[in-house]
This record gives structure tokens, sequence and C-alpha cells, in this order.
């Protein structure tokens, strides 16, 4: 039979009569990517992401389809067909809903794994907890105890019982039992190293990262002990220092850093030095600078910040503040208010100017203070401190709520004629902190280090990160940071580009805007209570620094497993709606509109159907029926509308119905999967 001859991207093929492009394609090496396409079922032609053109006449064609001819000339990769296969893929996602990733991963400012760290706590494996969680946290012992909890907050188990996994307590467990003889694979020393300035959890993040890839670092710490925020800005009672100095430790054990401390940027660390003696630089000096009050007599009252820099300087063991009032409704104002009753037992007030569900602190941090004896003035707004027999008075406002500001809040309106006085011996102004950014370094219009976007560079080889850069954040914020700068640091040594990869995520949507019932229809979770926290007897709580919460116990840990739904999709790491559209740069919102009707079935004892990701491609259609020889699933009513389905929408039979498995290996995107996948299963795909 004699050959025809065509041409692929300039390279001329030889292919036999019949043959698709897309066949010949591969025979030579040429990529064409494809979703709906099996070489044991005949042509469905019916996801267009293999699209090619004709470079004559400019016709497209799907390749999975059309046959060669001779002579033709067949372009598969100009920026005019990946931009039709984008196209392509931005309608396949428009009506495609599921989860590629669990909102809990998605919410981590560290990106860490976090539905697998939990699921390896479930099932009794918390070493391989650890593992997981120090893939992007390389503090878990510290971010176990202090991270505000953003994946908790969105955890979709909220739905059921308005209580979220707790997911914090997994890396704090793994690491209190495992994290001293622990040790992740470092590459070797490249003999490149980088200067840090500050210990914080940004400089840590950044020293961390650059290890793993073979790069040392010295870092430089302006006070006694390394640690930044995490030793003198987080009280002890919530993160002791005997913890934090165990994982400190780690960092020397893992060679190639260094920790030099009493060394300040301007007293006896000169920037232009470091970028000479070191490949590059990373500052990551946080915001220490305390906020003002913005009132008449501002300079009398204490800096939230540095009253805690103050107590930690001398071991937590501070002079009695007296009767105490605290200004400020974050963090920082409720570690002052909680610190200040552990040293008095005069009354201790916290003033905010608009209301509880406005505070920005954490509830469990408002609530923990409140039955430590806080007491809280809230729509409460100082206006002038002044000194009076020996006293601090604070004139004050009071406030009511007015329309949101730029934050979303309502914003607080003075009452008039409301003006009252109170006294106190200690009055800490808890409101805000603020960067001082180096000297000759660049700046943004908050005074904070201005750098680009794509690899944290300040200027030269200086980058920057955490707090910072930023502004004040949580510690698992700035160890996000850290990494990002460590990435544009080694693309810089490199002589390359610092690119992110593009990733999309696909979602059913936050759980406040999920009901119970889509809840049971697309997940069937069993109702378990949450673990109770926990705490050390109230009495100790109020007298003394000691940690107050306990770590759960490994049974603790297995049954608060048990609660997780595991809601990312279960093809997430095989997907290739997913592949191909972060290759090809498509957009789930690209199209706007309302996806279709979603539909979860799960009456087969075995088999799970999710219409909401099926993409129409057919293949389950006709692997069931030409290669099954079974006819168990068709197409059901027409356009928008239509969807796989069994015959009057009846369960698959489990008499026919073989569970071979062959329609779940096929579907590009898990609209078909297995309820629990056995270990032959399982090992199966990690094969594929």
């Amino acid at each position: 039979m004699s050959k025809i001859k065509l041409t692929i991207d300039g390279k001329q093929v030889a292919a036999s009569p019949g043959q698709t492009i897309l066949e010949v394609a591969r025979e030579n090496g040429i990529e064409i990517p494809t979703m709906c396409h099996d070489d044991r079922i005949s042509q469905t032609t019916s996801c267009f992401v293999c699209i090619v053109r004709e470079k004559e006449n400019g016709n497209w064609m799907p390749s999975c389809a059309a046959e060669v001819g001779e002579g033709l000339e067949i372009d598969t990769s100009s920026e005019a067909v990946q931009e039709m296969r984008r196209t392509a893929l931005n309608l396949l996602l428009s009506e495609h809903s599921g989860d590629c990733e669990a909102p809990c991963t998605i919410s981590c400012p560290a990106h860490a794994r976090v539905e697998e760290y939990v699921r390896a706590g479930r099932d009794g494996d918390l070493r391989r907890t650890l593992e997981i969680a120090k893939e992007r946290i390389p503090l878990p012992m510290s971010i176990g105890r202090v991270c505000p909890r953003f994946c908790e907050k969105d955890c979709r188990r909220n739905v059921m019982d308005n209580d979220g996994v707790a997911i914090n307590d997994f890396k704090r467990i793994s690491a209190d039992l495992y994290y001293d003889d622990y040790m992740e694979e470092r590459a070797e020393l490249t003999g490149q190293k980088v200067a840090i300035i500050g210990s914080g959890p940004g400089g840590l993040a950044a020293a961390y990262f650059l290890r793993l890839e073979g790069i040392a670092s010295d870092i430089f710490e302006k006070l006694p002990e390394a640690g930044g925020m995490l030793r003198y800005g987080i009280p002890e009672y919530r993160l002791p220092k005997e913890i934090l100095d165990r994982e400190l430790a780690h960092f020397s054990r893992m060679g190639g850093i260094e920790i030099f401390c009493n060394k300040e940027l301007g007293r006896n660390l000169e920037l232009e030095q470091l970028k000479k003696d070191y490949d590059a630089v990373i500052v990551a000096v946080g915001s220490w600078k305390a906020s003002g009050m913005r009132t008449e007599g501002e300079e009398l009252a204490r800096g939230g910040i540095d009253w805690l820099e103050e107590l930690a300087l001398k071991g937590w063991q501070g002079e009695d503040p007296g009767e105490t009032i605290v200004v400020g409704g974050g963090n920082t104002a409720m570690d002052c208010v909680r610190s200040a009753l552990r040293l008095t037992d005069k009354p201790v007030h916290c003033m905010y100017r608009r209301t509880e569900k406005e505070m920005p602190a954490e509830q469990i941090e408002i609530d923990e203070a409140r039955e430590e004896g806080a007491q809280f003035n809230f729509l409460t707004q100082p206006i002038e401190l002044r000194r009076e027999n020996g006293k601090l008075v604070l004139e004050c406002l009071r406030m009511e709520l007015g329309e949101p500001d730029a934050s979303g809040r309502r914003r607080p309106v003075p009452i008039e004629g409301s003006e009252f006085e109170v006294a106190a011996d200690t009055v800490i102004a808890a409101i805000g902190q603020k960067t001082i950014a180096p000297e000759g370094l660049p700046t943004n219009k908050w005074g904070d280090v201005d750098v680009a976007e794509e690899d944290c560079r300040a200027d030269d080889n200086v980058f920057a990160a955490g707090d910072c850069v930023s502004g004040p954040a949580t510690v698992v914020e700035a160890v996000a940071g850290g990494r990002r700068a460590a990435l544009g640091v080694m693309a810089y040594l490199k002589g390359q580009e610092c690119q992110l990869p593009y990733e999309i995520n696909v979602s059913r949507g936050h759980w406040q805007s999920l009901s119970s019932d889509d809840l049971v229809l697309l997940f069937e979770p069993e109702e378990i209570k949450r673990v109770p926290h926990r705490l050390i007897p109230l009495e100790e709580r109020t007298s003394t620094f000691k940690e107050v919460s306990y770590t759960f116990s490994e049974e603790e840990v297995a049954r608060e497993g048990k609660r997780c739904i595991e809601c990312s999709c279960t093809a997430k790491g095989d997907c290739s709606l997913k592949d191909f559209s972060e290759n090809y740069g498509a957009d789930p919102e690209h199209f706007g509109g309302e996806k279709g009707e979603k539909d979860y079935n799960s009456r087969h004892p075995q088999i799970i159907m999710d219409n909401g990701k099926c993409i129409k491609c057919g293949i389950c259609v006709k692997i069931c029926s030409e290669v099954v020889n079974e006819y168990l699933l068709g197409f059901k009513n027409r356009g928008f509308n239509t969807k796989v389905e069994t015959a009057f929408n009846r369960p698959l039979p489990v008499e026919k119905c073989t569970e071979c498995g062959e329609c779940i290996e096929a579907c590009p995107v898990g609209a078909l999967d297995w309820k629990e996948k056995t270990e032959e299963q399982e090992q199966k795909e990690k094969d594929k």
C-alpha cells in the first residue's frame, strides 16, 4: 500500500491511508492534547482540544477524526492553534463543577497539602503528616500553635455542624512527636551563600527552602536570641520558648544554616557590605514599630509590640502593670490583654472602637481572654491621654456604627456628648504596627519594602520577605513570603526569570454558599462532633505563662481525622482537563453564567457518578458499549442540559455492572470513580 506524504509542523512524515492526523502525529513524536479520544473506541470528536489547522486554506479540524491527505500541511503548535485549544478548554471549564483542590488547601497561605496530611494523621501515620506539612511549613511546631487556622475557617465540615476539622492540631502533634529525629532530604551544598536579615518566620522559611536546594545562608538577628516575632512578639502561654528552641535546633542540624544574634542593620551590620560579601541578600526584618493612637498624649501609652518584647526579654516575668487599658482589637491586643491578666490582679480592660463582631482578633483569643477576666469596652474611641495625680486618665467617646468603610466593616461614628473618662496605671496601644525599612531600599506608600511581585526582588541582589513586605500579618503568611523570596533568589542565582507555575482550581463554592443538603448530596459525611480542645485550669491560666492548651492525643487526632470530608476531586492528580487547562492558560471564569445542575449518583455500592464534573465527552458511554459490551450508560436530553445517565435514571445495575472499572479508568475528569479504592486500584492509578 502506497504511503501518503504530508507535513506536520514543518516535518515531512509518511502515513497510511485512513489514518487520522492525531495517530500520525503521535507516531512521529508530536504531542497533540485530547480528552475524548481512546484507541479502543470509535471516534467521539466532542472536546475539540485536539484542534489543528490546515495551512493552505486555514481550515480548522479535530485531529482525532480528520484523516490524512496527500500534501497536507498541518499546524499543531502555533499561537493561533494554542488560542483555539484554550477556547475549547474555556468552554469545557464553563460547564465543569467539581473541586480540583480542597478549600482548606486553597485557603492556606503556604498552600500546604492539608487534606493529605490530615488523611495521614487519621490513618495513624503522623510521621507522614509531618513530612507532608513540612513541604510548605518549615515551622510546624510553632504554626501548629499560633496559626489563625485559615484552613479551618474554609473547611466544608462547617456546613454540617459549624465546626471545621481541627486541622492545626495535626501539625502540632506530628511535630511534637517526631520533630527531634526528623530530617528532610537536602541537596548537596553548592558553595553559594545568602545573607538573611531577620530570624523571624519569614527569614527562617527563606533559609529553609534555600537549604533544600543546596544554598547555604547566614541569618543575622538584632536581638539576643533567634526567632523574631515568634520569640519576642508571641506570649509564652501561646508558644513556649522551649518549643521554639527545639524547632530552631533543627535548622542547625540541617547544615549550611548559621544564625548570628545581636547583629543589627545600621549598628554593626551594613547592607552594602552584605551585598558584596554574599551571592544575594534577603531582608526579613518584620514590622516592629508600634502605631500610635493618634490622640493627644499618646506618648504616655506603651506600644503593644514594644511591651511584649520587653516581657520576652525579661523571660515573661514583667512588673505588675496594675489596672490596665489595652486599646485595639487585633491579635496583638489580645496578647497584651492576656499577658497583663497574668501579671496583675487588678482589672484589665480592652477598648475597641467597633463591636466584637468587627474585631480582627481570632474569636478563640477573644473568648479565652474573656474567660480569663478581660473586660471589653466596645464602640469606644480614645481621644486624649493625660497623667493626673499619679494615674493615667484616658478620655473616650462612645461610638455607633455607620456605613461600611474600605475594609468592608461598618465605620464607627462618634455619638455627640458621649465623652467619659477612665483611669488606669498602664495604657497599651495595640492598634497596629509598621515597618522600619532598611535605608536605601524602595518603599511603598505604607512604608513597607517595595518588591517585584514575581520574584520579591527589591534592588540589585537584594530580596525581601515577610511582614516588611506585606505589613503585619500572620506567621504562616510570613512563611509563605519567605518561600517566595527563596524561589526568587534561586532563579536569580541561575540567571533565570522566576515564574511560578500557573494553577487553576475549579470549586463548587465556599461552604457558606452550600446547604447541608448539598453536602449530603456531594459527600455523604458521617455526623461526628469536633474533638474539644482541653485547656489547663483557669487559675493557672491567669497566674502563670504556662502553655494554655494541651496537644491532642493520637487517638483524638485519629477521631478528628474521620470528620474530614475529603472534598477535593478524587482525580486531582490525574485530570486531563486540569492539566491541559494549566498548560494552555485556560481560565474557569473566562465564560460567565450558571453551571449545569449538580447530580451526584452514589446508589451503586462501589461506583460514584458525578455529573457536575462530566464534560460530556462520551468515552464512558462507548467504553461500556463497545469494549465491555453492555449498554448501561447513555446521553439524556439535548443541548446545555445534556448529561450522561443510566436508563430511566436507575442505579447502575449490580448484576450487569461487573465493576470492571473500564469507564472509571477512561474518564478524563473523575466524573466516574470508586467510592473506596482497593490497594490494587490505587497502585494502578500510580502506575498510570
